[in-house]
């Protein structure tokens, strides 16, 4: 599964304006530069961050963006959903009564694709930006899967 470029350039954005935007309001060009997002793709995902009440933009000379709450509250999920990110690794349409094959059956593998879209949102809705920009993420799935794993495994 991959995160589409829409999810993937919303957290970057995100994370470039949590570490840049302590002290002052940042600009969808100045995020493009770092970032190497085009700002016209910036100015949509942060028109829908906007309205998921992530960011807060300040208008005029020194206007720009600021984050709406802290990094530290700041969940990695709440970015990639406001941008209409589907967290999921199932081919089924969600609320369908259609299942994933032509016969509109649920695949042998729909159950494994299900659960790995949950384990992908429940990582997600445990990292916050300041987990990401004061880089403690390598590693965290790891710990995850070994407190849940049986003794007899490890």
């Amino acid at each position: 599964m991959k995160l589409s470029t829409r999810g993937r350039y919303a957290v970057m954005a995100m994370a470039d304006l949590a570490k840049a935007g302590q002290a002052r309001p940042v600009t969808l060009a100045e995020i493009a530069g770092r970032q190497a997002i085009p700002a016209a793709y910036l100015e949509q995902l942060f028109g829908k961050l906007g309205r998921a009440g992530l960011v807060v933009g300040a208008r005029g000379p020194g206007g720009g963006y600021r984050l709406a709450r802290a990094p530290a509250e700041t969940h990695i999920a709440d970015i990639v959903l406001a941008v209409d990110e589907p967290i999921k690794a199932t081919r089924c349409t969600d609320g369908s009564a259609e299942g994933c094959l032509m016969a509109g059956e649920r695949c042998l593998t729909h159950d494994l694709w299900e659960e790995l879209g949950r384990q992908i949102h429940g990582f997600l809705a445990e990292v916050t930006l300041a987990d990401v920009i004061e880089k403690r993420v390598r590693g965290r799935a790891g710990t995850r899967a070994e407190a849940r794993a049986p003794a007899i495994a490890r």
